[in-house]
């Protein structure tokens, strides 16, 4: 059961950043009250977390709908989550295009999008809990445990979205960078032991 927690908050944490987020929730947000900001955060947050329990619980059913093994969802989980983890490490993470930022800055509500979808509950997200829910199958409380560590990662997205001033100040632009690399570096491990077991289950 430990084993499972640490794996599902590491695998979440990483993948979520919730350092990598203070940055541009100051870009899209950083000029708002400090209690419209609070707004913002918390209904992100929200939004994000329904998609994340949703994928959870409803995910398996789809994926069964579509004919997609879980070996093949854990590859091609390992596979994007791999991608995502070398652009955190060279510094060139994105999670919008240049068409969403653009739409962002126009638009009143960004808490849905861009900020819960796709900047904390992206494509790497919605894989990792997919991913999860299956191996939590194994457990006898390993369903709990999992969707605590969705509750539990979070919960310090929404801490470190309402004190990113103090983080930015805290940590600077280079702080930041290093945490966002060594987390992509933990990410590119766990994406290639995704891959490794599906392709092992698989053959």
């Amino acid at each position: 059961m430990l084993e499972l927690f640490l794996k599902s908050f590491l695998t979440l944490f990483v993948v979520v950043d919730p350092v990598g987020l203070v940055p541009v929730f100051l870009a899209l947000a950083g000029d708002r009250p400090p209690r419209k900001q609070a707004q913002i955060a918390r209904k992100a947050v929200l939004v994000a977390g329904g998609l994340m329990v949703s994928f959870f619980f409803f995910g398996r059913g789809l994926l069964e709908y579509l004919g997609i093994s879980l070996e093949a969802l854990r590859i091609a989980g390992g596979i994007l989550l791999f991608r995502i983890a070398t652009e955190m490490v060279f510094a060139h993470h994105e999670r919008e295009t240049e068409e969403e930022k653009d739409e962002a800055r126009l638009r009143a509500d960004i808490s849905v999008f861009p900020l819960a979808i796709p900047l904390i509950a992206g494509p790497g997200a919605l894989a990792s809990v997919l991913i999860l829910a299956l191996e939590a199958r194994k457990e006898p409380l390993g369903y709990a445990v999992v969707l605590s560590t969705v509750v539990l990662v979070l919960a310090l997205a929404y801490v470190f979205l309402r004190l990113a001033v103090q983080v930015r100040r805290a940590l600077g632009r280079t702080g930041v960078n290093v945490v966002t690399r060594v987390l992509g570096i933990l990410l590119a491990a766990l994406a290639v032991q995704y891959v490794a077991d599906g392709v092992k289950a698989l053959f």
